[in-house]
């Protein structure tokens, strides 16, 4: 299933994000990982871009999507980055995806290397350039990611925004944004989407905050402002790890519900490969989801 055939419904959709396990880690195996999530029978789930890989003792992003969608019968979301693929690897990675056939792609450039620099002359530099020959491959749905607070690397958010309009016309069907704990940020957002005339489906990203350690991290890959409520949350609860496990998921449930309240349908949960949290969310939202 093309996810473009949910994104374009109001009926609420909740999704979430696994990454594949690294050699040696202490997280759950992939099948069982995806068996757990895919029991919360969430609307699709996406897969990050591994960093093992299978010919490396992991599990590659191509392999867990499979686990999601074949073995699991979760529609699969694969991301796909560039910045360090030729584009012989990029086609490459787009046959294995359609010999499995998965539909989806989440199209990134992905993380620059600590010195700025781009690791191949001749690769991609953009991610509109990666969904450009995602789309002239054919055959799949093409996602992309977008920043209600703006990109880190952009001058100004209206900057962002017009860089935006060449996703979509390289072919782009959906949005998915970074994470943000303050959904005014994203009304915002949106309404200037709309008036810069980008009306693809959005699907918003919610960090649940289980562990107050993930905030300077999380502030430094994304921006994102935390509001003085939130703060206050991590302020009275950092050193009681349940009380703030159970804070973050009722902050995030809260989110959800505020969003879907106000006409946004499509919200995506960024789980940290933590069933037990996501699952928590769900049940907080059952009758809404129904």
């Amino acid at each position: 299933m093309k996810l473009t055939e949910l994104l374009h419904s109001s009926k609420p959709t909740l999704s979430c994000e696994l990454f594949p396990p690294k050699p040696g880690t202490a997280l759950l195996d992939a099948p069982t990982l995806v068996r757990r999530m895919a029991a919360l029978h969430p609307s699709y789930m996406s897969v990050t871009c591994s960093a093992g890989g299978s010919g490396n003792g992991g599990t590659s992003t191509a392999d867990m999507a499979n686990e999601v969608q074949n073995i699991n019968g979760i529609p699969a979301l694969a991301h796909l980055t560039c910045v360090s693929a030729d584009r012989a690897q990029i086609r490459a990675a787009l046959e294995d995806l359609r010999k499995l056939g998965i539909e989806n792609i989440l199209a990134l450039r992905g993380d620059l290397p600590k010195d700025g620099v781009f690791p191949l002359p001749d690769g991609y530099r953009h991610a509109s350039e990666l969904m450009t020959d995602i789309r002239d491959f054919g055959g799949f749905c093409i996602g992309g990611a977008c920043y209600p607070e703006g990109h880190p690397e952009s001058t100004t958010l209206y900057q962002d925004i017009d860089y935006l309009k060449y996703k979509i016309e390289a072919g782009c069907e959906f949005l998915t944004t970074q994470m943000f704990f303050d959904n005014n940020e994203l009304y915002s957002y949106l309404y200037k989407l709309r008036r810069a005339g980008i009306d693809v489906p959005v699907v918003a990203g919610i960090m649940p905050v289980t562990n107050a350690k993930q905030i300077q991290r999380i502030m430094a890959l994304s921006g994102s402002k935390l509001p003085a409520r939130f703060r206050a949350i991590i302020d009275r609860f950092a050193n009681n790890s349940a009380a703030m496990t159970q804070a973050g998921v009722a902050y995030a449930t809260e989110q959800v519900i505020d969003l879907f309240a106000n006409g946004v349908d499509h919200v995506h949960i960024y789980t940290m490969n933590k069933p037990e949290i996501a699952g928590s969310i769900m049940a907080n939202l059952s009758e809404i989801l129904k």
